[in-house]
């Protein structure tokens, strides 16, 4: 993986890219420290589709993701509070 400091990168965008391409990922950095990641896109892809899914998609979702047994409300045996 190729380092690019963040002056270079803009200067030079378009080797960024075709280095991107044929190499793989290229690292920008900023100051020093790495900043951003550079990805082909079918590596992009591969990733987001590998990713977990968000909270938000888990909520929204049709199907249940596990199967809970929850007890029955109103069962529930309630601890008398402590005589002072």
């Amino acid at each position: 993986m190729n380092t690019w400091p963040v002056q270079d990168a803009k200067a030079r965008f378009s080797e960024l890219l075709d280095a991107c391409v044929s190499e793989g990922p290229q690292v920008v950095t900023r100051r020093g420290a790495e900043t951003a990641v550079l990805v082909p896109i079918a590596e992009w892809k591969r990733l987001r589709d590998a990713a977990r899914p968000s909270l938000k998609e888990l909520l929204l979702s049709a199907s249940a993701r596990a199967n809970l047994v929850l007890p029955a409300r109103g069962k529930a045996k309630r601890r008398t509070p402590p005589a002072l």
